[in-house]
């Protein structure tokens, strides 16, 4: 966690004790049976975290639909963040981030439309619409829910970041927890993610043991792999598309971003021989006529023999439906997938994440 000034320290450690208070009186509320908790006859996979962003939920949860897809018939649920509707909506070719969110709609292009996506800030009553509209789904994913407990999930998935563990960090708003370290005794699974290359054994013990989950509590650790480039318009581009090895140092690209950590994807992009410039803005940032116009003067002032804009996936959801992007920047803007990979490790074999899932999972389904 970055360091805070001893007066800004001061100041906000009252304030995260009193935040800290709030959520624990909320989840006893819960643990108690104060407050109304709703189980479905149909398993619910949560997918979530403790700390505010960045911790690659949209594509853990991209995998987990993957795999679960391939065994049942599944459902997305979300809250939509920042989207611009309200209530129940179900995603389809009509809807886009303005109406799902930028993730959501993400996963629902992912998918090509062959998966529900919904949102709803309302989880119970999205759960409940669901199932009204599609009778025979076997599984509903909800995406980040962890701390929304009106809903009792079968199965409670919670992601940490390898090099930010929530172990090091505090509540809000001095660190970046919505809730203490102790909520963890709620999952079923925890997730370590954006592991680097070349984790040594110990790494992985040390890391357990600061966890300090009990024995029935899984644990795992993933890592990103970046796909190739892809056109955020497609049709603006013809018969080409750069690949990141084959450009060179006279070649020059613009890296943009609009997501919690960009750094991971700007390292990734400056790792090759290119120059780099660097544009950061706000998570899940909505551009502005001001911000397409400053992002054309940094392209049109770069003297590259070659130049483009590279972005991430989640951002080029938000561009590719901006009514100001520049018309032409469309053939010189292309984003980077990525995916997820799980680090196998010396006491785990292959696939064993999808194993301990699909078998966690299997008890509750009904044919």
């Amino acid at each position: 966690m970055a360091q805070r000034s001893p007066v800004a320290k001061a100041l906000l450690i009252p304030l995260s004790k009193l935040y800290g208070a709030g959520t624990w009186a909320r989840n006893k509320m819960y643990d108690l049976n104060l407050a109304k908790q709703t189980k479905f006859d149909i398993p619910v996979v949560c997918i979530g975290n403790i700390a505010v962003g960045g911790t690659g939920k949209t594509p853990h949860t991209e995998y987990i639909t993957d795999l679960l897809s391939r065994h049942y018939r599944i459902a997305i649920l979300s809250r939509g963040y920042k989207r611009h509707t309200k209530g129940f909506v179900l995603a389809s070719k009509h809807t886009g981030p303005r109406e799902l969110g930028d993730e959501s709609f993400q996963m629902y292009r992912k998918f090509g439309g062959r998966i529900p996506v919904a949102v709803c800030e309302d989880r119970v009553a999205g759960i409940r619409e669901l199932r009204r509209l599609m009778p025979d789904l076997q599984v509903i994913i909800l995406d980040d829910a962890f701390q929304h407990r009106a809903v009792l999930p079968t199965i409670a998935i919670v992601l940490t970041e390898f090099d930010r563990p929530l172990f090091e960090d505090h509540l809000l708003p001095y660190g970046r927890l919505r809730e203490s370290k102790a909520a963890l005794h709620r999952a079923d699974i925890v997730i370590a993610t954006k592991c680097r290359q070349g984790i040594k054994p110990i790494e992985f013990n040390i890391f357990d043991k600061q966890l300090d989950l009990i024995p029935a509590q899984e644990r795992f650790f993933s890592r990103f792999a970046y796909d190739g480039l892809r056109p955020v318009f497609p049709d603006a581009v013809h018969n080409f598309t750069p690949i990141m090895e084959d450009l060179l140092e006279d070649d020059m690209l613009l890296a943009v971003s609009g997501i919690a950590n960009p750094r991971p994807f700007v390292r990734y992009v400056k790792s090759f021989l290119p120059k780099v410039r660097v544009d950061v803005f706000p998570d899940h940032h909505e551009f502005t006529r001001a911000d397409m116009d400053h992002i054309l003067q940094r392209f049109s002032t770069m003297n590259g023999r070659r130049r483009y804009i590279i972005t991430t996936e989640k951002d080029a959801m938000r561009l590719m439906a901006n009514p100001y992007f520049p018309h032409e920047l469309k053939p010189y803007i292309f984003y980077l997938p990525i995916h997820v990979e799980f680090v196998e490790r010396p006491d785990q074999g292959p696939g064993a994440f999808d194993q301990a899932l699909l078998r966690m999972l299997k008890p509750h389904i009904k044919s």
